[in-house]
């Protein structure tokens, strides 16, 4: 492509291939402009160039990229370069389509013929109304694929001499607005030229939630929003003004354009959380993880959640006929968690706490335990699970499993099971995770663990969950523990670092 726009230049010839001065609907022989015409007879003499057939006359063109094609023709106009405020009468641009006059009464039969050769753009009809003709319809055409009567393949060709419609291809002046453009390419043609676009965000109900890059923070209201414009439903748009690293797990923002209003609903996996976001901490994209440790749990089996947030993990453990103990910090977060195990209808069956993590494992988790694995635990046929999810933290409270229990140890097949989250940037991130868990116990985990990736958090930042029994050396007080590894089995289907 770039040989083919080097011999434009050489030969005194434009790189825009249509430019129309008129709406007037013509007929095909106008639509291939003298500039190229000259230049095919111009190249047909050049040496080592060889003249295509009529028909393959523009074959370069639809080797152009679909992406690409609408970056150059769909595109905004360029004058919007460096808008902040967004302006919406700026994005007006008109591109020249080619068309074809079809009777109105065949439209729909010829539509399923013409797949190939109709335009397929989002937002812009394919069949308008003919100015010139009001029975008579107009049928948009892909402007890189259709150029004559020849681009026609010959099926198609058939097609429309079987209905009577005259080949001959228009051209059509269509006004684009900023309704036709995706919010990509606005924010593409507006932040400075080579840097990253943001199009993506976290939907929290109505709220978009951004994390801004710094150089797109100068147009951080128009970002805000085109995001809103752009996506049905999304009334606010949010970014992100520091890391999630106070005691309550929330961050502070700001809001970027639309309604102030942070109190949302949302749904997942068929659970719905009411909650103010400005105050709790809730993550749309933990709803797989959320989704995989529901399914490890059966009927009857007892799940302690140190960090239990709003309840995506503990209300959808209740609704599995669980015993779940949930707890967290946030007295927001326990607000929340509250009234969403009454939205849901599983507050008979989810005990509530407010307190600290190691508070928690070690007032009401190790008062449950106790009774759990006590003397009659044998006849027991229910797991325990405890679900640590702070990635940031968590691994430092594992250390509260360090002889918590008295008595004599249980079985091992009933001891609990912990899965406990955390964070990595290490090049062995499974193996990283491990051993910092396990020099929290004092004892070896990596023969007995399992590590699962939960997602990538940010380049060279993973998220993982590291799932293991805790062993009675450890939970029980008055107990050998061998450092190097322990007497309980491995768990089944391990995901070491290999799997990573």
């Amino acid at each position: 492509m770039l040989y083919f726009r080097s011999l434009l230049k050489q030969f005194g010839f434009s790189r825009r291939l249509l430019k129309v001065e008129s709406c007037r609907i013509t007929e095909s022989a106008s639509l291939i402009l003298l500039p190229w015409a000259s230049l095919i007879q111009t190249l047909s003499r050049a040496p080592v160039i060889f003249l295509l057939d009529q028909r393959k006359r523009f074959s370069t063109m639809p080797e152009i990229e679909t992406n690409h094609r609408d970056s150059e023709l769909f595109s905004p106009p360029s004058d919007v370069r460096g808008m902040t405020e967004l302006d919406r009468t700026a994005f007006k641009k008109t591109v020249t389509i080619p068309v074809l006059k079809v009777r109105k009464e065949i439209v729909n039969k010829l539509m399923r013929s013409l797949k190939r050769a109709a335009l397929q753009r989002p937002g812009i009809k394919r069949v308008i109304e003919d100015p010139e003709d009001e029975e008579g319809r107009l049928i948009m055409l892909d402007p890189y694929k259709m150029f004559t009567i020849d681009s026609f393949e010959k099926e198609e060709l058939s097609i429309l001499k079987q209905l009577n419609v005259n080949p001959q291809i228009s051209k059509y002046n269509l006004e684009l607005t900023y309704e036709n453009f995706k919010s990509e390419e606005i924010l593409r043609a507006v932040l400075p030229e080579g840097q990253d676009v943001t199009s993506g965000f976290s939907r929290v109900g109505h709220i978009a939630h951004l994390n801004l890059r710094d150089h797109q923070l100068p147009y951080k209201h128009l970002i805000g929003q085109v995001m809103i414009d752009k996506n049905p439903g999304i009334t606010s748009a949010v970014n992100k003004i520091n890391n999630i690293d106070n005691t309550y797990r929330n961050f502070q923002m700001e809001v970027l354009s639309g309604e102030e209003n942070m109190m949302t609903k949302v749904r997942e996996n068929n659970y719905t959380y009411e909650f103010d976001f400005a105050k709790v901490y809730w993550n749309p994209r933990l709803s797989t993880e959320h989704s995989r440790i529901t399914e490890l749990l059966k009927p009857g089996d007892v799940l302690f959640d140190v960090f239990a947030g709003v309840g995506p993990f503990a209300i959808p453990a209740a609704k599995k006929n669980c015993t779940v103990f949930a707890n967290d910090l946030n007295p927001e977060s326990h607000k929340w968690l509250l009234h969403n195990c009454k939205l849901n209808k599983v507050d008979q069956k989810v005990k509530v706490f407010n307190l600290d993590g190691k508070d928690f494992l070690q007032g009401p988790v190790r008062e449950e335990l106790m009774q759990q694995l006590g003397p009659l635990s044998k006849e027991r046929k229910h797991s325990v699970h405890i679900v640590m999810n702070l990635p940031a933290k968590a691994i430092e409270f594992i250390s509260a499993f360090k002889a918590l229990l008295d008595g004599q140890p249980c079985g091992s097949e009933l001891l609990p099971t912990v899965h406990c989250y955390s964070f990595s940037k290490d090049a062995n991130p499974a193996k990283d995770v491990q051993q910092r868990a396990g020099t929290v116990l004092g004892i070896s985990l990596e023969a007995c663990s399992s590590v699962h990736l939960v997602r990538n958090v940010a380049p060279n930042k993973e998220m993982l969950c590291i799932t293991f029994r805790i062993p009675a050396a450890i939970l029980y007080k008055n107990q050998t523990v061998n450092r190097d590894n322990h007497e309980d089995p491995p768990l089944k289907r391990q995901r070491t670092d290999k799997d990573l």
